[in-house]
């Protein structure tokens, strides 16, 4: 029988974790046409209000559902801003292993957001969860990506030569995609002994 993860939310000193829902389309869409964005994932351009509803109603759901992932939308605690995305994606409950990645709104970014979200999401999934293992992939020259990698107490494990596919602009304006390596992270839960503090967190199951 196939495992699924819970509908969650998980707070921080700073941030709400939780299920994205149709009201977050276009704070979504804008945040996923950003340069960055489109650089350094495979998200399709242009990203539209109709596909950001599309990807949260369908794609977001269809994942948890069939226990392969799970999406939560990462939120200012005061505002209730969506300050970016984390995504748990190839999920193995067999092994208790998943991919972990996150995305951040350019406006947010420099503020710890991402570590902290992610350093939760992990410390969630090692304690409520009982996974052994988290993988990060950070393309070759994504130095922000692998930066919050080891910031939350990642062992970069080795590259994956030509096995990522980036984005960069050509001279026209247009975007083209060129190829790259991957990086490894693992983190497993005695790594997050020696992971910066992400100012505790709580998880609330069966969320509304």
């Amino acid at each position: 029988m196939t495992s699924t993860f819970p509908n969650i939310s998980i707070s921080t000193e700073r941030l709400v974790l939780r299920p994205l829902d149709e009201d977050d389309v276009p704070a979504l869409a804008d945040m996923m046409n950003d340069e960055q964005v489109v650089a350094w994932t495979d998200v399709p351009q242009p990203f539209t209000e109709d596909g950001a509803r599309t990807w949260i109603t369908g794609h977001a759901r269809t994942e948890r559902g069939s226990g392969r992932g799970l999406a939560l939308a990462v939120t200012e605690f005061l505002t209730q801003r969506l300050v970016g995305l984390i995504q748990l994606t190839a999920t193995d409950w067999h092994i208790r292993a998943t991919q972990l990645s996150y995305v951040v709104a350019p406006w947010a970014r420099g503020e710890g957001y991402a570590s902290e979200a992610a350093l939760a999401t992990a410390g969630w999934l090692f304690g409520d969860q009982k996974f052994e293992r988290v993988e990060l992939r950070t393309a070759a020259d994504n130095t922000a990506s692998q930066q919050v990698a080891q910031k939350i107490g990642c062992i970069s494990e080795g590259v994956l030569r030509n096995a990522c596919i980036a984005r960069t602009r050509t001279p026209d304006g247009a975007w083209t995609e060129v190829r790259t390596d991957y990086i490894v992270w693992s983190l497993l839960p005695e790594d997050l002994e020696g992971a910066a503090d992400p100012g505790g967190f709580t998880s609330y199951s069966d969320w509304n």
